[in-house]
């Protein structure tokens, strides 16, 4: 289709914005005249009230023709204008919605503050309440996007907005620390900082930081500024302040109240209304997507609630794709996301008076992508009724470093007694390559062929022999790992792998745990060194069919960086500390310290495609 905008769209902002009416003509192909759709409409620079008086501004996009609409809101830290006029919001317009779309606080052209996470569930109700008593609205209202667009969806229903029907949450957070500043205790460092603190500062940096990572003198550069010991300090490198927001996360390294109080996991109890979560095995919110979908379905305020949440889960990362790292999954991998959140909204915010029962909540509520397979399947739960979590133990001869060693990955119990060592040495890092991150750090996320760190002697390689019949797994992803350390702390990083025949190593799910939160990240104790411990290393989870003539591998260290911080593995506390030691690292796998991956055993899907 062909979009013309008049040039009264482009003023904006300041003193001189106004409340505009601006009619954007969608004007269809020459060839396929049947396919228009509604023109619409978008009321510019509208101040949506708060209840402490701050104004929010936002634009609302409108079917053409007068009426009352089903109502989806739309809130963002990154600009409503920030593309002019969003595609999937015109959509959404031409096919019957209203659209209010909003800054957040603080940012863009709304007033207050801007702090992350703190104010979003009182803004998000009140959006929510004035947009359903609008006279452009049916009173019914839905709330949509992803990522940050995301969390301040489960932030707002935990207030319980009395016009709210429906929500559709992509790639989110549900727990502000647990899945998005840290996973295991450890601190997700290029991420936090490139969000925290190089995209989303407090206030406009100064000139002299004025930069892009092309043209960055080396003291600027990624790799340079995140190996920047203390880790408190880390934002003067760039920002050239101190980034409030982002000293406080280095603050609070556990799951303490200043997280509880803006953890969505905390109020799953409160929901009110059906929740489509949906996301990506290599995003870096999977465990969001995934714990938003259980705990809505557990603990739901009403049975409707319980009941009719969804789950959709891609091979993709932070959005969805065919191709995604080095695989490609094939053609049916690539979903439009839109279609599907069109079944969703006309289900539950037009509802059976639109005619649009749909039966979208008839359908099994898991959908998940097997990769592997490359093929899509419903479940019906998550986990799903069906698994059999299976161990899978480590042994080797005593040599398992690098993917020469001597490590082996099987369903028997060992026998012998021999254990591996390493050493890890925060200054030498183990590189990420992959895995579950996203959004301009200078790492590339997704699968990667894990051999280009796999001869290093810190990484224990434990590989099974070679299928001969395919072994589908598909759920939560968990390590019993037997160690010590000779220090007070350390991390433990841990690859789920599947090795094709041709020898290339793709990671498929991956976690780390900072020791010291061994006992839960609300419990931090530091260890005794060379004492051995079990530690619980959770690798959220994935869905992936071994095939025949693959095997599986299982790769242990203790560095994962720049996605992770290091650990200076001496005990002090997070964040304050120039200094770094080696440690010397042993894992065990005898019968009576049998390390293990547990994997969730599914049967092979069905699906074809």
């Amino acid at each position: 289709m062909n979009l013309t905008i008049p040039s009264t769209l482009l003023l904006r902002g300041g003193a001189c914005a106004l409340a505009l009416l601006v009619l954007l003509t969608i004007v269809t192909w020459p060839d396929n005249p049947a396919s228009a759709l509604e023109e619409i409409k978008i009321l510019r620079y509208q101040a949506i009230p708060m209840r402490d008086g701050v104004k929010l501004y936002g634009d609302v996009y409108l079917p053409r023709a007068e009426g009352r609409y089903p109502t989806l809101v739309v809130r963002t830290p990154y600009g409503v204008q920030r593309d002019g006029a969003h595609e999937n919001l015109i959509k959404f317009a031409q096919h019957g919605y209203a659209i209010v779309m909003n800054d957040t606080r603080g940012r863009y052209e709304s007033e207050g503050r801007w702090e992350p996470f703190r104010t979003e569930a009182e803004d998000g109700h009140d959006t929510i309440q004035w947009a359903a008593k609008q006279p452009w609205s049916n009173g019914k209202v839905a709330t949509q996007g992803g990522s940050y667009l995301g969390h301040v969806q489960w932030r707002a229903a935990s207030l319980q907005p009395a016009n709210l029907v429906a929500m559709f949450p992509a790639v989110a957070s549900t727990n502000i620390y647990a899945n998005w500043i840290a996973h295991g205790g450890a601190f997700r460092l290029s991420f936090n900082y490139g969000w925290g603190v190089v995209r989303m500062p407090n206030r406009i940096m100064l000139p002299q930081y004025w930069h892009t990572e092309a043209f960055a003198p080396p003291e600027l550069k990624y790799e340079t500024i995140l190996q920047h010991l203390p880790l408190q300090t880390g934002d003067q490198q760039s920002a050239g302040y101190a980034v409030q927001h982002y000293r406080d996360w280095l603050a609070h390294p556990g799951y303490d109240a200043y997280w509880k109080a803006i953890s969505d996991e905390e109020q799953f109890g409160k929901l009110q209304v059906p929740v489509h979560t949906s996301g990506g095995w290599f995003d870096i919110f999977v465990a969001g997507t995934i714990n938003g979908y259980v705990g809505a379905r557990k603990h739901g305020a009403n049975e409707k609630t319980r009941r009719e949440s969804r789950m959709m889960i891609g091979a993709w990362g932070h959005g969805q794709s065919q191709k995604f790292g080095d695989l490609d999954f094939g053609p049916s991998a690539n979903r439009l996301l839109f279609d599907h959140e069109l079944r969703w909204f006309d289900h539950y915010v037009k509802g059976p008076e639109g005619n649009k029962d749909n039966g979208i909540d008839r359908e099994p509520p898991v959908e998940i992508f097997y990769m592997g397979a490359n093929v899509w399947q419903h479940e019906q739960d998550w986990p799903i009724p069906a698994t059999k979590f299976t161990p899978w133990y480590l042994s080797s001869g005593g040599a398992a470093n690098t993917g020469q060693g001597n490590g082996v990955l099987s369903a028997s119990l060992p026998s012998g007694s021999n254990s591996d060592q390493y050493s890890y040495d925060p200054n030498d890092p183990v590189p990420t390559v992959g895995g579950n991150n996203c959004c301009g750090t200078p790492t590339l996320a997704g699968p990667k062929d894990q051999r280009v760190i796999e001869n290093r002697k810190d990484v224990l390689v434990y590989t099974s022999e070679t299928l001969t019949q395919p072994l589908a797994i598909a759920g939560p992803v968990k390590m019993k790992l037997h160690a010590s350390t000779d220090g007070p702390d350390t991390d433990w990083v841990v690859k789920l792998i599947d090795v094709h025949p041709n020898g290339a190593a793709y990671n498929i799910c991956e976690g780390i745990l900072r020791a010291r939160y061994r006992q839960g990240t609300d419990k931090m104790q530091l260890l005794t060194p060379n004492q051995t411990y079990e530690f619980e290393i959770d690798l959220v989870g994935t869905a992936n069919v071994f095939l025949p003539g693959h095997r599986i591998r299982v790769d242990i260290t203790s560095s994962h960086f720049p996605q992770f911080d290091r650990n200076p593995n001496t005990g002090e506390p997070f964040g304050q500390s120039a200094k770094v030691r080696v440690a010397k690292q042993t894992i065990f796998h005898t019968a009576g310290r049998a390390s293990h991956i547990l994997l969730p055993v599914v049967p092979l899907p069905k699906n074809k495609t």
